[in-house]
């Protein structure tokens, strides 16, 4: 199939396609007037890929699963020694998530110390961005906690 089919059963785009062949996460042939052609494992190949990326992973990090992309992926992966590299990568990119997380929520709570109108009621009623003791903790300019 050509790009464009490939993009269209997949819900991408050419460009996005392009983007995956040049990283070596897809492959194509070429027809003799150039076009790029695509054989029928493309399409789950595509799909798991932007499964992936759509559940946190990078680019790079799909790379790790690259031998596992032309199988449908289970909804839920079970833990199995051989895939030690996948479940590493897994589990990098959930502490770099948390990571963004907290420093996402620190940001929020400066933001609404600042405006408190900004504030969700629960905000309001003490059940956010408050320490141990039911107090509201602190923060200097920096975005550290004092508390």
């Amino acid at each position: 199939m050509l790009i464009g089919e490939l993009a269209e059963r997949t819900g991408t785009t050419t460009r996005a396609l392009r983007y995956y062949e040049a990283q070596g996460l897809l492959e194509s042939g070429r027809t003799s007037a150039g076009y790029r052609v695509y054989g029928p494992g493309a399409v789950t190949r595509v799909r798991n890929i932007r499964d992936l990326l759509a559940s946190g992973f990078t680019v790079e990090d799909v790379k790790s699963f690259v031998a596992y992309l032309d199988d449908d992926l289970p909804e839920v992966f079970t833990y199995s020694p051989t895939c030690a590299d996948g479940y590493g990568v897994g589990a990098q990119r959930v502490a770099e998530l948390e990571e963004r997380i907290a420093s996402l929520t620190r940001l929020r709570g400066i933001l609404v110390r600042r405006m408190p109108w900004l504030a969700a009621p629960a905000d309001a009623e003490g059940g956010a961005d408050t320490d141990a003791e039911g107090g509201a903790d602190t923060v200097d300019s920096a975005g550290e906690s004092a508390a």
